[in-house]
């Protein structure tokens, strides 16, 4: 690392960020570790007859969210998810998963959809966040997120939202208002990236490793706050070690919460989801 001969007296005392090995930033390593397994693995190993549907009747089909009618154990569901790659090649197709709001008009079409036919939704979240560009901006991205969440609050059918990578900011809300939120262990979900809130609160992404532990983004702090409802255990060294292993858990982990819907009417169902939503942000303040 290069130092500047003329820095100024002002940041002359100014300290850098201190070497960090705590267990966040290990985390959000982990969860963007290269080879950990993606949405086309997930469709590969959890799910059967998978049929998927394009296009979101207004723009065109977005790559970065895969969805359609799938088949889970002996549940029918419609499966949507952020579809990010493993080469440069795919991820420059997908978008790296970051979403255009033509993506995420898609994914509400495949909701609507799956609320016809009533049949539960079963959301794949993996996506550093929606995508930031000027075209995205223009069709109306904050929009089409902002929709998503109003919609998939009053949908009549059971969500259940599994977080396997990065679940980031309102790309991720835009598919992940679900009545149950499943978080594998080394999994990361959080309303900003670690280096983009060190840029806003230090001015320096070098501290990234103080904001992942600042941000709370763990799945084992997450649910501490009830933001989530069950921690998906990975293998040892994560799910990239053990692909098998990993979607059998996460195909255990859907199919049984799937279950606990069964007896459940619509109106409990969104009485439900509303009482979870509305309790999340408490806070207490010690005297």
């Amino acid at each position: 690392m290069t130092t500047k001969s003329n820095t100024s007296t002002k940041d002359a005392g100014k300290k850098g960020p201190k070497p960090s090995s705590n267990t966040a930033w290990k985390t959000v390593k982990t969860s963007r570790h290269p080879e950990r397994p993606v949405l086309q693995d997930y469709i590969e190993l959890v799910f059967s007859n998978f049929i998927p549907l394009h296009g979101d009747r207004f723009y065109a089909d977005d790559p970065a969210i895969v969805g359609g009618f799938a088949q889970i154990g002996d549940k029918k569901v419609m499966m949507i998810g952020q579809n990010k790659g493993k080469t440069t090649i795919d991820n420059i197709e997908r978008n790296f998963g970051m979403a255009k709001p033509e993506g995420y008009r898609k994914a509400l079409r495949l909701m609507k959809l799956a609320e016809r036919f009533n049949i539960p939704i079963v959301t794949i979240i993996d996506t550093p966040g929606a995508f930031p560009g000027i075209e995205a901006e223009e069709r109306g991205q904050a929009e089409s997120i902002a929709k998503n969440i109003t919609e998939m609050a009053k949908l009549e059918v059971p969500i259940v939202a599994v977080v396997i990578g990065e679940g980031g900011s309102g790309g991720a809300l835009g598919i992940g208002v679900g009545d149950k939120i499943l978080m594998l262990s080394n999994a990361i979900y959080s309303v900003i990236s670690p280096e983009g809130c060190a840029s806003i609160l230090w001015r320096d992404a070098a501290y990234a490793p103080d904001a992942a532990k600042a941000l709370n983004l763990t799945a084992n702090a997450l649910y501490k706050l009830d933001v989530i409802d069950e921690i998906i255990e990975e293998p040892a060294g994560g799910a990239h070690t053990d692909y098998n292993k990993t979607a059998s858990s996460v195909k255990n982990a859907v199919l049984k919460n799937l279950k606990s819907f069964e007896n459940i009417s619509t109106e409990e169902l969104l009485n439900l989801r509303a009482e979870k939503y509305a309790a999340m942000g408490k806070f207490s303040i010690d005297n």
